[in-house]
């Protein structure tokens, strides 16, 4: 009997990975407002996360390329060390902890930028198959890495009734996978939360640490901080650094830091995870863990980048200058921020409390038939469950009225 040979080509994919998206849907967004823009369509792109500047042209800060055309060719051509260079770790340190306790109880590893600290994060302090725990709205690459790393991404309701970050959810979110599964990673985004633009107040951050801490008693907690937004955030949001030592004593911390916002150096993948513990030995294991995931992963990282980012943290003429460029430019946003919020507060649009940071978001009902009706008028925006995401972040302050006039209506 001749046996049956089918013509169907099987495909060398393992199941898991046959389905997968190709492209993230933000990036498509943008991409198709940009193709009706260079159609002649009058369009409002609020999509991509990158800080434009009123004339629609990338913003950039000039000490950032005085710092990389230092760089000797000879050693921006070498490998970096797997864990990074040995000052870069220690200037990333101190510009997020200060000299204080928590930064003598740190060790650090670079990173491919702010995406390589989290993947870092997940996979060290979580076992595959457990899920790490982050609010009901959250950047939507964490599933992505979670599902990636066969791991996964449980929520609790961010907000409560009143508009404020909802400590109870919280506090019962954790209580919950602490109890299943024996440990817990908890992931915030603060200040300038992606996608809201929330950020958590004293007494929020206070609320967080109480119930960090009476879990931490309980079960291997580990608290990351995501700061790729931190450096937009107004007045008063660093609170999270005097609540956090409290932290500390029972639970180890990680600080998922980036150069991408910060020195508006998105192409160079410069990044860094800062992880902190009071046990010494533990300290140890955390470091060769981390060392290993680098070398498991993308082995070095951009050493120009690393370099160059080193010399703005270190230097203290090219920092007090790139200080200044930063100050403009979260001026500029903070600009956008006033302009939105007196809009948006005269056609009562529903919106978290927004200070400063790239986006906001604008809660409503079916956000899926909001965006496309916005899309019917020019205005792009990514919706989400419950809300669209507006990136203010590439929209000069001209155009919000308009943005938000859509919105409106939609």
């Amino acid at each position: 009997m001749t046996p049956t040979i089918t013509t169907e080509r099987m495909s060398s994919l393992i199941p898991e990975a046959s389905d997968r998206p190709g492209d993230d849907p933000i990036f498509t967004l943008n991409a198709e407002a940009q193709q009706r823009a260079r159609a002649g369509e009058d369009v409002i792109n609020a999509t991509l996360g990158a800080l434009m500047e009123d004339d629609g042209r990338l913003a950039v800060m000039p000490a950032v390329f005085e710092a990389i055309g230092s760089i000797a060719p000879e050693k921006a051509s070498a490998y970096a060390p797997i864990a990074g260079d040995d000052s870069f770790l220690k200037a990333v340190i101190s510009d997020t902890l200060g000299s204080g306790l928590l930064a003598q109880r740190s060790v650090a590893v670079a990173t491919a930028g702010g995406t390589g600290a989290v993947h870092h994060g997940i996979v060290n302090f979580l076992e595959p198959g457990q899920a790490l725990l982050t609010p009901s709205y959250f950047w939507g690459p964490y599933q992505t890495l979670a599902t990636h790393t066969r791991r996964a991404v449980e929520t609790f309701e961010m907000f409560d009734g009143d508009g404020r970050f909802n400590l109870q959810a919280f506090d019962q979110g954790l209580r919950d996978l602490v109890q299943r599964q024996g440990r817990a990673l908890v992931v915030l985004n603060f200040p300038c939360n992606n996608p809201t633009g929330y950020t958590l107040d004293a007494g929020e951050w206070r609320g967080v640490s109480e119930v960090l801490c009476r879990e931490g008693k309980r079960a291997p907690v580990t608290f990351m901080l995501d700061l790729a937004y931190a450096r937009y955030g107004a007045d008063g949001a660093d609170a999270w650094l005097a609540e956090l030592e409290t932290v500390n004593e029972q639970c180890t911390l990680l600080f998922a830091w980036s150069a991408s916002k910060a020195f508006a150096q998105y192409g160079s993948r410069v990044g860094a995870l800062i992880a902190v513990t009071a046990d010494d030995a533990e300290r140890t294991r955390i470091a060769n863990a981390l060392s290993f995931s680098c070398r498991g992963t993308w082995s070095n990282c951009n050493h120009l980048g690393i370099l160059a980012i080193t010399t703005l943290l270190t230097d203290e003429q090219l920092k007090a200058r790139a200080d200044a460029e930063r100050s403009r430019l979260t001026a500029l946003i903070g600009e956008r921020v006033e302009v939105f919020n007196r809009e948006a507060e005269k056609v009562g649009l529903r919106t978290p409390r927004y200070e400063g940071g790239f986006f906001v978001a604008v809660f409503k009902d079916d956000a899926q038939a909001a965006a496309a009706a916005a899309r019917e008028e020019g205005v792009f925006v990514v919706p989400m469950k419950g809300a669209v995401r507006v990136a203010l972040c590439s929209t000069p302050a001209r155009d919000i009225p308009r943005l938000v006039e859509v919105l409106g209506k939609s």
